[in-house]
Parts: structure tokens; C-alpha cells; sequence
């Protein structure tokens, strides 16, 4: 579970000036869940995401995910949390001299563990459809590979939570809607909570519920059918202004 209270935050913008991403934003996300960020550019959905996964911090208010107070880490602490939560980027950053199952490897390189890393980037990598293309470096695959090789690399360390910003925003339909999938069915194989950031309503309206920011400010908060036609989820969208 993943519990915001009143989280602000507010940037430098120049000398006597302070930019307000987000402004006392409060919301609950159930263990399991897949929720939409939705809502314009600059609305503060990746600030969000940000203070979620403890990139950023806030200047007021808290964040706790299972009881821990997230926004209360420093230091070692937050590294660990850091290397439990899965992040996938609109841009994917791949170390371009590695290859993709060296990609998957990365975060974990540093680091001691009980399993395998080769073995379970393979996997992972079989996972997303990209068996066969473990030697392949990034300049050799397209943008919708290049997205499912760092889908792979975030889930590495099994992370219960998942933060997606944008995940399809650089890759073209047809690819979007196979990440989507992808994203839809590991979520489900792996028992993981997505939080998924996206400014597109058609890409909100795969997840299970959305919650709308505009101004830094969560101005709706909706649950999804699984039955509803995608007309009606984007007149919803569409309504919450």
C-alpha cells in the first residue's frame, strides 16, 4: 500500500520566483493496483513519481508504503528502497557499450545476491519477448526493444512496486500497445502495484483506475470496468477536466 498526505513540492524557478509541481496531493493505493497519473504535461505527474520512489523529496507532507515513511529516508535507507522499486522511463537510458542482458544486469551488478544475475536477466529478457536478442546492443534494436529490454532491467530485483513514466511516449502505436500488454501481464504474473504516469488517454485508460492532476492538484479520482468500452473510459477522462 502506498499512502500520500498532503505531499507538496515547489523548484527554484529563477531568483525570487518558486515553481509548484505538486500542491498537497493526498491518495491511497492499494497493494496490487494498476493506477493511472493522468493529465497535461507539467500537470506533476512525474514529480510524483519521483517522491514515490524516493528520487525526489517533498517539501511538505508524507509518503508511506507499507508502513515505512518514505519521505523520512536518508542515506543507505533510501538506496535500499531505491533498489526495490522498479523504474521505467519514457526515455529508456540504456548503456549503450552493454549489451541487453548486460543492460538488465546493470542495477544489480554492484551487489551480492542469492540467485543467478545472468540466468535471471535471460529469463526476464525471454520474459519481454526478447529472447535471442541477448547480445544485441542498443543501437542494433528498435525503440519499442530498446523499452522492453529496460522494462526487463526494472524488474531485475522482483520489485513489488513499479514506476512507469511515460513508458510509450517514444515509441510508435503498434509498440506502445505491445509495452502496454507487456506491462498489463507482467503486473499480473508477478503480483506487482503499477503506478503508471501518462499525458495520452488512450494509454490511461488501460489501467485499472486514474487519477487526474492538473495544476499539481489530483482533480479526479476514478475506478475502471473491465467491461467499459474505451469511448466511454475517454469521455470520463475527458470529464474530469
Amino acid at each position: 500500500m502506498i499512502e500520500l498526505h498532503g505531499v507538496s513540492k515547489r523548484y527554484d524557478a529563477g531568483p525570487g520566483r518558486r515553481l509548484t509541481a505538486v500542491e498537497d496531493v493526498s491518495f491511497t493505493i492499494e497493494s496490487g493496483e494498476f493506477v493511472g497519473l493522468t493529465g497535461a504535461s507539467g500537470a506533476g505527474k512525474t514529480t510524483l513519481l519521483n517522491i514515490m520512489g524516493a528520487v525526489d523529496r517533498s517539501d511538505a507532507g508524507t509518503v508511506r508504503r507499507d508502513g515505512v515513511e518514505v519521505t523520512a529516508l536518508r542515506g543507505s535507507a533510501a538506496d535500499r528502497y531505491r533498489r526495490a522499486v522498479g523504474f521505467v522511463f519514457q526515455r529508456c537510458v540504456l548503456l549503450p557499450a552493454l549489451t541487453a542482458l548486460d543492460n538488465v544486469i546493470a542495477p544489480v551488478l554492484p551487489f551480492r545476491t542469492g540467485w543467478n544475475k545472468r540466468d535471471r536477466a535471460a529469463d526476464l529478457l525471454a520474459a519481454v519477448g526478447m529472447s535471442g536478442r541477448e547480445g544485441a546492443l542498443p543501437a542494433q534494436l528498435s525503440g519499442g526493444e530498446r523499452q522492453r529490454v529496460a522494462i526487463a532491467r526494472a524488474l531485475i530485483n522482483t520489485p513489488e512496486l513499479l514506476l512507469a513514466d511515460e513508458p510509450t511516449g517514444n515509441v510508435d502505436t503498434d509498440s506502445a500497445a505491445s509495452i502496454l500488454d507487456l506491462l498489463v501481464g507482467l503486473r499480473i504474473e508477478h503480483t506487482m502495484t503499477v503506478v503508471l504516469a501518462s499525458h495520452d488517454p488512450q494509454v490511461a485508460a488501460r489501467c485499472e483506475r486514474l487519477i487526474r492532476l492538473a495544476g499539481g492538484r489530483v482533480v479526479g479520482d476514478i475506478q475502471l470496468t473491465g467491461g467499459e468500452s474505451s469511448a466511454s473510459i475517454l469521455r470520463r477522462i475527458s470529464q474530469l477536466g
